[in-house]
């Protein structure tokens, strides 16, 4: 550049302002005009870049927000409170897989933890709990004399303890699809959080009719 002209200046001042922004002044009208901008941006409009949670060990962001509220940004979680609805129990359990998401296959495949995704999650503290409730082991099948054996050596409960699980386990129907992912360690669940705000990936412990949807989903997406 030649001596004494002015510093060059960017051909586009509006790229350092820009964002992400919630406003709807900038569109256009249904009728395809525009509307003349009469305000600037304001903080209130103001939006953030969306960081989806993977499964991993636990990783927390803290966000502070208007009026100084905050959010809660997972940006990696391994486990969660989640409930047996028909038992009226929460436990809480590992994060083992993400297997379905309605939005994308992509999000299973990266392992994103979304509200609404269906996760497996480990059976074994769902397992302890209704063998002490209930002295069934729903993990396990039966497999004769040696199994016997195994739990004599074991401690006993008393007889007032097996009483009242008797009882209970007469009054008890599980439900078959559940009885089925006990022998295999693991329980589909969906997300009922939402990990992006408030940092934790709860939710409950599919069965009933919304299992036999989303095992239907499952298995359409395995022939495909």
């Amino acid at each position: 550049l030649a001596q004494g002209l002015p510093p060059v200046q960017s051909c586009c001042p509006l790229l350092a302002a820009m964002g992400i922004g919630r406003d709807s002044r900038h569109k256009h009208y249904k009728t395809g005009g525009r509307s003349k901008t009469s305000i600037k941006k304001r903080k209130y409009e103001m939006g953030r870049p969306a960081t989806p949670c993977k499964l991993g060990a636990k990783r927390v962001r803290s966000v502070r927000c208007r009026g100084g509220n905050m959010k809660y940004r997972a940006l990696r979680l391994d486990s969660g409170n989640y409930a047996w609805g028909s038992e009226n129990v929460t436990k809480k359990v590992r994060i083992l897989d993400v297997v379905y998401n309605a939005t994308s296959n992509e999000l299973v495949r990266t392992k994103t933890l979304l509200k609404n995704t269906v996760v497996q999650i480990d059976a074994h503290p769902f397992m302890q709990w209704y063998l002490k409730k209930y002295g069934v082991d729903v993990g396990k099948k039966k497999k004769g004399a040696k199994e016997g054996e195994k739990a004599e050596d074991e401690q006993k409960p008393g007889r007032h303890v097996v009483a009242k699980q008797k009882a209970r386990a007469a009054k008890q129907k599980l439900d078959v699809g559940l009885e089925d992912q006990f022998q295999s360690g693991r329980l589909l669940a969906c997300i009922a959080s939402r990990p992006g705000q408030c940092g934790r990936a709860d939710g409950y412990v599919l069965e009933g009719e919304e299992l036999a949807f989303y095992k239907k989903k499952l298995e359409k997406k395995k022939k495909n």
